[in-house]
């Protein structure tokens, strides 16, 4: 049966709903901004160490301000857009293609039935989190 790029999105927000996993996808351009933004303030109003106070200042900023934003991965997942969906659902269908399966609800059981196939679905998701939007990943409620 052919598998469709929705139905390997609800595996996978079954199996990371599961271990519980949530991810923060990191905003650094917004932090890098705000780093930048003070040390040039920093620098018109004191010199070369407003500077460096600025930059400092800014820098902490920037990670307090995009820290903590733990997200569930299914709720990450739903929001892809369609091209970043594709990608994630073609490292899957390697693992996939080879089982034999009639709708979603008979493909999550064979994946939760079996340790090592659900093991090798979440490393192609912790993968993708963190390579592809550079998320930090979380389990547990």
């Amino acid at each position: 049966m052919p598998i469709h790029v929705d139905d390997v999105m609800q595996l996978f927000c079954n199996l990371s709903q599961a271990k519980g996993m949530k991810a923060a996808v990191k905003h650094s351009g917004q932090g890098a901004l705000l780093a930048g933004a003070t040390a040039f303030i920093g620098g018109l109003m004191g010199g070369p160490p407003g500077i460096a106070v600025g930059g400092a200042f800014g820098g902490l900023l920037g990670a307090w301000m995009t820290a903590g934003q733990f997200r569930p991965v299914p709720q990450i997942l739903l929001e892809l857009p369609p091209a970043e969906q594709r990608k994630l659902y073609d490292k899957a269908i390697v693992i996939l293609k080879c089982l034999d399966w009639t709708d979603i609800v008979q493909l999550t059981a064979l994946v939760m039935g079996n340790a090592s196939l659900q093991q090798k679905l979440t490393d192609v998701l912790i993968n993708y989190l963190s390579k592809e939007l550079r998320a930090n990943i979380q389990y547990g409620e």
